[in-house]
């Protein structure tokens, strides 16, 4: 019973993640084999930061080699 003081159970159960999300992470221009010229046509494409694996992701715009590049 709400207000009552008494515990409330809260069902987490992780194997139901609910609706999927929709759409995906802006591709890099030229496809996914192709990383951003520099930072800020990532950040034009809504993409910053790139990780690493991620498309668009070059090891040219990860300046301290982190795997994080355009932070």
């Amino acid at each position: 019973m709400p207000g009552s003081g008494a515990p409330v159970r809260v069902d987490h159960d992780l194997s139901d993640p609910g609706a999927p999300l929709t759409g995906s992470p802006p591709a890099a221009p030229g496809g996914d084999a192709q990383p951003f010229a520099n930072c800020t046509a990532a950040r034009a494409a809504g993409a910053a930061p790139v990780r690493r694996g991620e498309p668009g992701y070059g090891p040219h715009l990860d300046g301290d080699g982190d795997g994080v590049a355009c932070e």
